[in-house]
């Protein structure tokens, strides 16, 4: 089987290779696309791809704007922690769609459910997309919110959950994004801040410069220096401190007094 993974976290690209070739060593992954430019140029110029697992957010701009340029009829399996994209996946050519962190069970089921329905029995009915679509719509609850109520967080050979409501800010560091709670613990998560930004409700989060987000109750104080410059203060502490973006200080202010 050959597969394409279109994922802009090289980390998270990294680990579903991983997951893939324990799964089957024979799986060859042809490329690891980061952004909609990649994608559509890498399958403009090759063929022969059996499968694609497409993240909804990338480095510039959403996936389904590779499905607007080229006809990408390649099978694809969603990867994303934004399930606010589900039911316009499956209008193109899904087979599954996975939450991230991606569970390894739930992978291999993808890739059975993706065996099954490319079968030559399953072939002669064409209707498989839209029963998958009415199932995933029928598990659906009305009204469910858009941004994410929490992260999973991987720890040694455990896992934990965090609720959104318990975390005060985000930043990243070497290439890492951590997230830090009320009572001052820190996890390293799985996304940048740039996909956190659409996860993230924007009237509770805002992005104060390119390595931090704060939490609107995690602000303690709000320091005024010459020439519009502003410097948080937030709980708990942060090791450094906390500057807005002078790019960022007339939306930052807005967003204060919304």
């Amino acid at each position: 089987m050959k597969v394409v993974i279109v994922e802009d976290e090289f980390l998270t690209a990294q680990r579903l290779d991983g997951m893939l070739n324990k799964y089957d060593s024979n799986i060859e992954v042809q490329a690891i696309l980061p952004s909609v430019a990649d994608a559509v140029k890498w399958f403009k110029e090759n063929q022969g791809t059996d499968l694609v697992f497409m993240d909804i957010h990338l480095e510039d701009g959403q996936c389904f704007q590779i499905f607007e340029t080229i006809n990408l009829e390649i099978p694809i399996i969603f990867t994303t922690a934004y399930d606010e994209y589900m039911i316009k996946a499956f209008k193109v050519n899904s087979i599954d769609y996975l939450m991230k962190p991606i569970n390894f069970d739930e992978l291999v089921q993808a890739i059975e459910k993706f065996k099954k329905l490319h079968s030559p029995a399953c072939n002669e009915d064409e209707n498989w997309p839209t029963e998958g679509l009415q199932q995933l719509m029928h598990s659906l609850q009305p009204g469910t919110a858009s941004y994410k109520s929490r992260f999973l967080i991987s720890l040694g050979s455990r896992l934990k959950t965090v609720e959104t409501a318990d975390i005060q800010y985000f930043y990243s560091a070497d290439k890492i994004t951590f997230l830090v709670t009320a009572d001052n613990q820190r996890y390293p998560v799985e996304f940048s801040l740039d996909k956190l930004s659409a996860l993230l409700n924007p009237t509770e989060f805002f992005r104060i410069n390119r390595q931090t987000i704060v939490k609107l109750n995690a602000i303690s104080a709000i320091h005024v220096f010459p020439k519009g410059k502003l410097k948080v203060d937030v709980q708990p502490a942060f090791k450094d401190e906390l500057f807005v973006s002078l790019d960022r200080v007339t939306e930052f202010k807005e967003w204060l007094g919304k």
